[in-house]
C-alpha cells in the first residue's frame, strides 16, 4: 500500500484551526487525524464530534477519528459525522462493545482498533476480519509531543505479519517526526499520523512529498 500521512490536529494550534487545516491542504495530506479524548480512558480533553463536524464541512480532506473514550457511553454521535475511519481501543473494549465495530461498518465508515504500548498484538486476532485499520500506539495516548518509544518497532512488525494481506492499513501515532518516521514505515506502517513534529516543521510540504515518494518505491 502507498503510505499515507494525517496530522493530529489536537496538536495544532486551537486559536486558529482554519489556518492548521490550509496547512494540511497545502502540504497535500491524505486526511485529517481527530483525537478524541474524555478524560475517562485518558487523563485529558480534546473536542467532541461538534468540533469534528465544523472542520469536516470546511475541507475535503478525509477525517481519521481515534477515540479515546469510555465506551459505555456510546459512540452514535461520531457515527453520523461525514469521516473515513472511526478507530476504538482494545482496551476499552468490553463484550458488549464488540458489536460497535459493525456498527461502525454499517455506519458506512471503515473501522479501527488501536493499542496502548503495554497492549500484547494478540488481542486483536478475533478481530481482523472486522478492521480496515489498526493503530500502533508509540506513546501513552492522552498528550501531545511525547518521545517516541523505540521499544514498540518490534510491535510493529509484529502486527504488519499478522494483517498478511488482509486489506488493513497501519497506522502509527506518537513521537514520528524527521528522526523517526523511517524507522516506522521500515517496520512495516504504512500511515502515519504525525502532530507537533507536523506543525513546527520547516517545510511540511517537502517532508510530506518525500513520504509519498518513499512510498512508491
Amino acid at each position: 500500500m502507498s503510505h499515507r500521512i494525517a496530522p493530529s490536529i489536537f496538536a495544532a494550534d486551537f486559536w486558529d484551526l482554519g489556518n492548521a487545516i490550509r496547512l494540511c491542504e497545502k502540504a497535500g495530506v491524505d486526511g485529517i487525524h481527530y483525537d478524541v479524548m474524555d478524560n475517562h480512558f485518558v487523563p485529558n480533553i480534546s473536542f467532541g464530534p461538534k468540533t469534528i463536524a465544523d472542520l469536516c464541512a470546511r475541507t475535503r480532506l478525509p477525517a481519521d477519528v481515534h477515540l479515546m473514550i469510555d465506551l459505555q457511553r456510546g459512540i452514535d454521535d461520531y457515527l453520523s459525522l461525514p469521516v473515513e475511519y472511526i478507530t476504538l481501543h482494545v482496551e476499552s473494549l468490553s463484550p458488549q462493545d464488540v458489536s460497535l465495530l459493525d456498527k461502525i461498518r454499517q455506519a458506512g465508515k471503515k473501522a479501527g482498533l488501536s493499542l496502548k504500548p503495554g497492549t500484547s498484538p494478540e488481542v486483536l486476532l478475533p478481530y481482523l476480519d472486522k478492521l480496515e485499520l489498526i493503530l500502533v500506539m508509540t506513546v501513552e495516548p492522552g498528550f501531545s509531543g511525547q518521545k517516541f518509544q523505540e521499544a514498540m518497532l518490534p510491535k510493529i512488525r509484529q502486527v504488519r505479519d499478522m494483517i498478511q494481506n488482509r486489506p488493513i492499513r497501519l497506522q502509527v501515532d506518537g513521537g514520528v517526526n524527521r528522526e523517526t518516521y523511517r524507522q516506522v514505515l521500515e517496520a512495516g506502517a504504512d500511515f502515519l499520523v504525525i502532530g507537533s513534529a507536523f506543525f513546527a516543521d520547516r517545510d511540511p510540504e517537502a517532508w510530506v512529498s518525500t513520504i509519498h515518494q518513499e512510498g512508491k518505491a
